[in-house]
């Protein structure tokens, strides 16, 4: 596949202020008020789906921030030469979309699966490898971005990714993923906020007030990411469950060259599979 640029007209050009999101399970309804849609900046960031959903009709191309775990997975694999395709669910109908899709399925984290969202278990897979990896957060955030470019960035590969998404235009929105509580509501993560602060921080254009709080945050923490991150809750809940290298992964800036994107259902690195360079 080729890049060209020619994305749906409709997703530049959104006056409705309801937009209907269907999944196979369910669908989003979302009123999209302009207050909220930071149009009249370059550089906008928000939180969760609902943040998407409004940030996008005034966007070139979308940002998805998970650092804890998702990003980094993906980041990792993609490093290595695979492609990894993002599920919403953790069930048995993962299993059947591997299977249908010819992949791997990651497994999960606790159960000392080969390869599972743990980014320290990718660092061995091999290059043309499949991975389907099921994320509430991460692959649900990617696979609801409507007709635009859709990247997943992490601490690790930040700078390269605000390169990279330049390309598609100034209005770039930055999404932190957020984790959940155990009532499946929004926690608001230190780790993402870093995360799209790493990202924004190196891109150019007028930042609305959320993403300057985003970049403030990662100027904040950047001299001690690797601290910070196994201070903060996620953090420390990773440790705690004997995951430490995988914070530790997570707290590399600037590390990876490689800028994972969305296409035809999985990310890969746009740069190996015969899209333009960047040009500038």
């Amino acid at each position: 596949m080729r890049w060209r640029g020619d994305w749906p007209r409709a997703a530049r050009v959104v006056t409705e202020k309801r937009i209907r999101i269907a999944t196979t399970r369910e669908s989003y309804l979302v009123t999209c008020d302009v207050h909220f849609d930071q149009r009249e900046f370059d550089l906008k960031c928000e939180w969760g789906l609902h943040g998407l959903l409004t940030l996008q009709p005034a966007s070139d191309a979308v940002v998805i921030v998970d650092v804890l775990s998702f990003s980094t997975a993906v980041d990792i694999a993609v490093s290595n030469g695979a492609s990894v395709l993002p599920y919403r669910w953790k069930d048995n109908s993962a299993k059947s979309f591997a299977i249908e899709k010819g992949a791997i399925l990651a497994e999960g984290r606790s159960n000392g699966g080969k390869f599972t969202l743990s980014p320290a278990s990718l660092r061995a897979i091999a290059r043309g490898t499949a991975l389907v990896l099921p994320s509430p957060n991460g692959s649900t955030l990617a696979l609801s971005a409507m007709c635009l470019p859709v990247y997943t960035a992490c601490v690790r590969n930040a700078p390269a990714i605000a390169k990279r998404v330049a390309i598609h235009g100034s209005r770039i929105s930055v999404i932190p993923a957020g984790e959940q509580w155990h009532d499946s509501s929004l926690r608001p993560c230190l780790e993402d906020l870093i995360g799209a602060g790493a990202v924004l921080e190196a891109l150019n254009g007028s930042l609305s007030p959320e993403a300057e709080l985003a970049v403030a945050a990662f100027t904040r923490f950047r001299r001690d990411l690797r601290g910070t991150l196994s201070r903060c809750g996620s953090g420390k809940e990773l440790i705690g469950r004997g995951f430490e290298l995988d914070v530790e992964l997570a707290a590399e800036h600037g590390v990876s060259a490689v800028t994972p994107m969305l296409v035809q259902e999985r990310f890969i690195d746009p740069a190996n599979a015969g899209f333009p360079p960047d040009p500038r």
